[in-house]
């Protein structure tokens, strides 16, 4: 390791309030990731990789780790996230009327802007200014993002389902919790995402050079730690004397992430055969390749 990396990194996991352990995760995960990525890019001239992992897998952080120890190496990387380029509230409200509730609530495929993410991919990697995507989970709508300066010899694009493939049709016949079986009883709302998934996101998805999977041991450690995640939040707003009443119960959590719980099993069924890179995950989230 770089000696002058150790400051970076302290500075890193206190920035992020990550615990020292972290450490480990940069060394023996994030270092030979962003060489693997390093290589890919100098051999092909450029790079668009994705980056999937379930909810609070900290697949926002270890992409945020690879692409400073990539910049670090002299390269220029662009980095979105599948979460910016939701459509517009209008937008999927409109969907909530027209095709289905359940598509109000963000996040399923069917609730982006594939289009949007398409022309990303293409734009970032061209010699011009890119306006990169936002969007603020607040106001629940889009917000003004930071120009890039391309073009860039790597594009990292994260997300909880990012390189996904959808299931057959057969699979979706039968609910698989109390929120389909109550509020999906017919199977409209999860045709719907299949099908988006089967179709236009393909075609997203078709633009990765790489694909890296974090692998969640199961869904009910997924489904674990978006709780502690919920109740850390709680936490630190009770310390910081800051609005709590939109922080979610363990109850609400469990609500909440059963939207995502087919497709999250589905990927950690399918993708590990098939990634080019796979980062594993134990119930405490330590990571290793």
């Amino acid at each position: 390791m770089d000696p002058s990396m150790g400051d970076w990194m302290a500075d890193f996991l206190a920035a992020e309030r990550l615990p020292a352990s972290y450490a480990r995760t940069i060394e023996a995960v994030a270092v030979p990731l962003a060489q693997r990525i390093e290589t890919e890019a100098a051999r092909s001239g450029g790079v668009v990789v994705g980056v999937c992992g379930p909810q609070a897998s900290g697949k926002s952080t270890l992409t945020a780790v690879v692409k400073r120890l990539l910049e670090a190496g002299g390269l220029r990387v662009a980095l979105f996230s599948l979460d910016d380029i939701y459509l517009t509230r209008a937008e999927r409200q409109a969907l909530a009327r027209n095709v289905h509730p359940l598509l109000a609530t963000r996040g399923v495929p069917g609730t982006h802007d594939v289009a949007w993410g398409q022309a990303l991919l293409t734009d970032l990697r061209a010699p011009r200014q890119t306006l990169l995507p936002a969007f603020d989970k607040a106001s629940d709508d889009r917000k003004s993002g930071a120009p890039f300066e391309g073009p860039a010899d790597v594009v990292l694009f994260e997300g909880w389902c990012v390189g996904a493939r959808p299931q057959e049709d057969v699979a979706l016949a039968r609910p698989l919790n109390a929120l389909e079986r109550d509020l999906d009883p017919d199977g409209v709302w999860r045709t719907y995402a299949n099908t988006a998934l089967a179709g236009p996101y393909q075609e997203l998805f078709s633009k990765l050079d790489l694909l890296v999977l974090l692998q969640a041991p199961g869904f009910e450690a997924v489904l674990d730690w978006r709780i502690e995640q919920e109740r850390k939040l709680r936490e630190r707003l009770a310390r910081e004397g800051g609005d709590a009443s939109r922080v979610m119960s363990d109850e609400q959590v469990g609500t909440f992430i059963a939207h995502y719980e087919r497709l999250t099993r589905w990927i950690l069924e399918e993708m590990p055969r098939r990634a080019d890179i796979v980062v594993r995950l134990d119930k405490q989230r330590r990571a290793s390749l």
